[in-house]
Parts: structure tokens; C-alpha cells; sequence
């Protein structure tokens, strides 16, 4: 399967990739679309119609293709794929729920092929301000589908602006859905997994009191105070409006225990300094172990790349393709570092690649089950079967 990333900081200039891309004889039939919510995507979704090519399209907070990093562009990956071997699906929730739209998308990738792999995305935060509950559409896709079936992908970003994310198709478009290219994994391989590369420092925690995403107590003392204290940033304390997302805590999350030994990061938002606590991105209920974290080290990169190495069946091993799903809190927390993992993997796997900085990612962590992140490194390479 031939397939070639493209990029464009308006319509005109994407129009002009695309139709470069296709003088040698290249003819996509899917493309897979990142794309800044200040960019026209419905300019974006008619030039695509117009070429007769079908997209699984998200918006981001940020966009990456080989050798190109930008954020409010347009990033594109093209696929040669046998119309046969795919299929795309979409399902608004609108005042639906997760359970009902994820039943459908099961039921039709079931039907559709099966042997079914999935590549996913969903918006990240509807036009109401409700961010999409990433844990229940993993666990929920995992029951339907079963265990032993792969899906990748990411929640859609708007910039860090948190007004709304959207998802789209040719023809269709939300703010709270999903969608997914839906595979015949006989026909086409995927291989990918999910990395922080965050660490655990000091003993293991466990919440004494929580209410919703409010953390209000660890190990028995205010949440606020402990965190605060962690980081020597007492002086904090005053400051209700402190970022503290995109000041502390994209570099210092909490490591949260899952079940089979598995980790997630979870991130203070904000301070509740009425009631002493932290308001979490997802709830931590009482009961739950974590552990206060110190950001990844300079080998980083390296880490990522020897343990994509490791699902290589040989070292001569590419793909065909490979998508990135990057939380967008990994560009602000390690910089540079972030653009070194994802062009070292289109490097290591040699083969065009397309990605984008997302609200949540969704993937496997090396030989573990099936899991929504944060904070994560999620990728995943296409191969046509011989």
C-alpha cells in the first residue's frame, strides 16, 4: 500500500500538496485529516470530495508530518488502501450516550469485517465545555469487541482554546461523537503502542477523600497542600487563577495504578482553594494509589524508539504508514524531545506519517490490554498483507 503525508497552512496551499502528490500515478482512497479548528474544514472536507478521496478527520492542537511541525496548519496522511479493505464509520452522540454510540460502531465494524482494527478519534470537549469520557469509550469498545481486537487513535483539541473539538467525515460533522476507520484486519496490520515516559518518585499515595474530579484529600491531608508542598510551590496556595495545568502540572502528573500492573496520568486543572483541593481531569475516587511523578529524563527519545524496536519482526522490518497521537501536554512539558520521538519513529519504521497533539490517547502499552491515556506517545503503523 503506497501512502504519502501532506501539509498546508491554508486551502490553497493543501490543494496544491495534493495535487503534487498525485502527478506520479499515486491515487489515495482514504486520507486521514488533522487540522487546526482555524483552518476552513469545510473547504478542506469539498476538496477531498472533489478527488473522490474519504477522510477520518479531527481537529488538534497542533500537527505534525515528516519533517513539519506546526499548530493552526493542516496536517495529511494518504492512503492507497483497497476500498475493500475499509470502511469509515461516524456517530454524533448529541444527547445520546457513549454506551449506545459505541454499541453501533461495534455492531458495524462486526458487520462490516470480521476480523475488524479500528482507527479511532473522538472530539475531546464538546461546545457546552463537557470533555468526552475517553475511559468509558475505551472500556466499552474492549467489552464489545473483545480483548484481543486493536484500536488506535486520539481525542480531538482546538488549540488549547477548550471551546469545542470536532470530528468529521466528507459529509458529516460534531462536536460529541466518534468515528473511526474501520479495518479488515485480515488485509491490513497494525502495530502501535502507548508510552509516557514519566516516572513514579517517592512512596505510593492513595486518596482518602474525593467528590466528582475534585481530589480533596491524600493520605489524609488537603490535596492542594500536599501537591503544593511536593513541588515547593507553597506560594501557590493564594492563587486560586493560577494555571496550574499548563504551569506545573503538564510536567508533574500523578502516575494513577491500574488494574494488571498498568499506569495512567492524571493532571491537577485547577486549584480549589475554598475547599483545599485539586480539580482533577479525571475523577480519582477514594481508594485509588498513585504516585507524585518527576518528568521523563534526557532518554526519552531513546526509550520510545527501543520500544517500538521491539514490535519489529526484524530489523529491515517498515510500514506503510504511521499515525502519531501525541497529548498535546508532552509539547509544553519536554519540547524539543517531542519532535525528536515522533520524527525517530517515521525514521525507524520508514514510512510517511501524519499526526496531531490531541486531548487523549488510545492504545495498547507494550504487552498490555487496551487503555485510554494521558500524557501519552500513542502510535500506530499500517502494513498491507501479503
Amino acid at each position: 500500500m503506497r501512502s504519502k503525508s501532506i501539509h498546508g497552512a491554508s486551502i490553497l496551499e493543501l490543494k496544491n500538496a495534493l495535487e503534487n502528490c498525485l502527478t506520479d500515478g499515486f491515487t489515495p482512497t482514504v486520507a486521514v485529516v488533522f487540522i487546526s479548528v482555524k483552518q476552513d474544514r469545510e473547504a478542506v472536507r469539498q476538496l477531498f470530495k472533489d478527488n473522490n478521496i474519504e477522510i477520518l478527520g479531527a481537529t488538534s492542537c497542533g500537527e505534525f508530518t515528516n519533517g513539519n511541525e506546526t499548530k493552526g496548519e493542516i496536517g495529511i496522511l494518504l492512503m492507497e488502501m483497497p476500498k475493500a479493505y475499509y470502511k469509515i464509520f461516524f456517530q454524533p452522540i448529541g444527547e445520546g450516550n457513549i454506551q449506545d454510540a459505541v454499541s453501533q460502531l461495534a455492531d458495524q465494524a462486526q458487520n462490516m469485517f470480521s476480523n475488524p482494527s479500528l482507527i479511532v478519534c473522538a472530539t475531546g470537549l464538546n461546545e457546552k465545555g463537557a470533555f468526552f469520557n475517553g475511559d468509558e469509550f475505551v472500556t466499552r469498545l474492549e467489552e464489545s469487541l473483545g480483548p484481543e481486537k486493536l484500536f488506535f487513535g486520539g481525542l480531538a483539541g482546538d488549540d488549547w482554546n477548550l471551546k469545542g473539538t470536532y470530528i468529521f467525515t466528507q459529509d458529516e460533522e460534531t462536536d460529541n461523537g466518534i468515528s473511526a476507520l474501520v479495518l479488515n484486519a485480515d488485509n491490513i496490520e497494525l502495530k502501535g503502542m502507548a508510552i509516557t515516559g514519566w516516572k513514579p518518585m517517592g512512596i505510593s499515595r492513595m486518596v482518602t477523600k474525593s467528590k466528582g474530579h475534585l481530589l480533596l484529600e491524600i493520605d489524609g491531608k488537603p490535596a492542594m497542600d500536599m501537591y503544593l508542598k511536593y513541588l515547593g510551590r507553597t506560594d501557590l496556595e493564594e492563587k486560586e487563577e493560577y494555571d496550574v495545568l499548563r504551569e506545573l502540572s503538564f510536567e508533574y502528573p500523578f502516575i494513577v495504578e491500574r488494574e494488571n500492573n498498568e499506569t495512567i496520568l492524571k493532571s491537577p486543572m485547577k486549584i480549589n482553594q475554598k475547599e483545599n483541593g485539586l480539580f482533577m481531569d479525571m475523577e480519582m475516587p477514594v481508594g485509588t494509589k498513585f504516585w507524585f511523578t518527576k518528568p521523563p529524563e534526557l532518554d526519552i527519545v531513546e526509550e520510545i524508539l527501543e520500544k517500538a524496536d521491539l514490535l519489529k519482526n526484524s530489523p529491515n522490518e517498515v510500514a506503510d504508514a504511521l499515525l502519531i497521537f501525541s497529548c498535546a501536554g508532552r509539547h509544553p512539558a519536554l519540547g524539543p524531545f517531542v519532535t525528536e520521538e515522533n520524527e525517530g519513529l517515521a525514521e525507524l519504521w520508514k514510512t510517511p506519517m501524519a499526526g496531531f497533539f490531541t486531548y487523549g490517547e488510545i492504545g495498547r502499552s507494550y504487552n498490555g490490554k487496551q487503555n485510554f491515556h494521558a500524557g501519552a506517545c500513542c502510535w500506530v503503523t499500517l502494513k498491507e498483507k501479503e
